[in-house]
């Protein structure tokens, strides 16, 4: 039976919440953003959401009217018209229209925020955001929402957020809706990471039980990688340590997934080789290792100090702002 990627998502949820599985919120795509039964869905099990949507998102910052029946006085002329429905004088709008044109949103201050830091530095973003109606799947307003857009200070690039939780009610902070919001990059690297390094993608069956054996050989896999790099990594403390002490070229850097797995082809391609050869061929691979770290180490110093130069041209001191860290 055909399934959209929602109806998926939504199959995929309910059992999560079976096996007891629980989360503070969920995040998704503009994808799962757009499709406003995936979003009812997700309200119906009370399930708190930070998705992103698309711009063309369509809701109110006030209230409208909703008609429950007809009109006495209405015409009776052409088809007839379904209720309940949304009063003609305020009729719902584009998330962009919103924030370009609405007064609520128009009157606020961007709020600067540090996000995350990236391999290529501190990601700032610039954020406004407003109470908000989103249209559910019948048309009509919904509970209370928020409505959230952010704006990279360097890029100019806008997303817009859609969260059934508001800031400052509940115990609910911008702060932590914000760090859910971008949250999704790290889902999104484990799929690149499996499918570049591991091959989740590079399967060439035709009936299902293969395509689910090699998934869930490719997840196991990733799954030993992930683990080995946490278990001989060094915590990001000491990495930054390491970064500032002076013997830093003497200093290794994180592991990657991309790393491990190297390393594990060489311990399986030579574990029938002779000692001598066997010892080779780790040493090689080690020096290889290291010679990556450190070139990853400096490039990461290089992007970094490049974009906070970026930044305070910008006037914007990255540890003065807001952080979402």
């Amino acid at each position: 039976m055909f399934r959209t990627k929602p109806q998926i998502a939504i199959g995929q949820i309910d059992r999560a919440l079976e096996h007891g599985i629980e989360v503070w919120a969920w995040t998704f795509d503009e994808l799962y953003g757009r499709d406003y039964t995936f979003l009812d869905a997700l309200e119906s099990r009370r399930q708190r959401f930070v998705g992103e949507v698309p711009c063309d998102f369509h809701g109110w910052v006030k209230p409208p009217r909703v008609l429950r029946s007809a009109p006495k006085n209405a015409r009776k002329r052409g088809r007839r018209k379904k209720y309940p429905r949304v009063a003609r004088e305020r009729p719902s709008c584009e998330a962009r229209n919103l924030v370009r044109y609405s007064p609520v949103f128009r009157e606020q201050r961007w709020q600067r925020y540090r996000i995350k830091n990236a391999d290529r530095g501190p990601d700032v973003w610039e954020v406004k955001w407003s109470v908000f109606w989103r249209k559910n799947a019948q048309g009509l307003p919904g509970r209370r929402h928020a409505l959230i857009v952010a704006r990279n200070v360097l890029t100019g690039e806008m997303k817009y957020f859609v969260s059934n939780r508001v800031p400052d009610e509940r115990g609910v902070t911008l702060r932590r809706l914000l760090r859910v919001a971008f949250r999704r990059w790290s889902v999104e690297s484990c799929f690149r990471e499996a499918k570049e390094e591991l091959g989740l993608d590079h399967y060439e069956v035709r009936g299902w039980r293969c395509v689910h054996r090699h998934f869930y050989l490719t997840q196991v896999s990733h799954l030993f990688c992930a683990r080995v790099r946490q278990e001989y990594d060094r915590s990001e403390r000491e990495s930054v340590v390491a970064m500032e002490s002076e013997a830093e070229e003497k200093q290794t850097d994180r592991l990657t997934v991309e790393q491990v797995r190297s390393a594990m082809n060489v311990w399986l391609s030579t574990s029938d080789l002779p000692t001598s050869v066997r010892h080779e061929r780790y040493r090689e691979e080690l020096d290889k290792q290291k010679y990556y770290q450190r070139r990853n180490r400096q490039a990461r110093k290089s992007h970094t100090k490049t974009r906070v130069a970026r930044l305070l041209a910008l006037g914007l001191d990255v540890d003065r702002i807001k952080t979402c860290l």
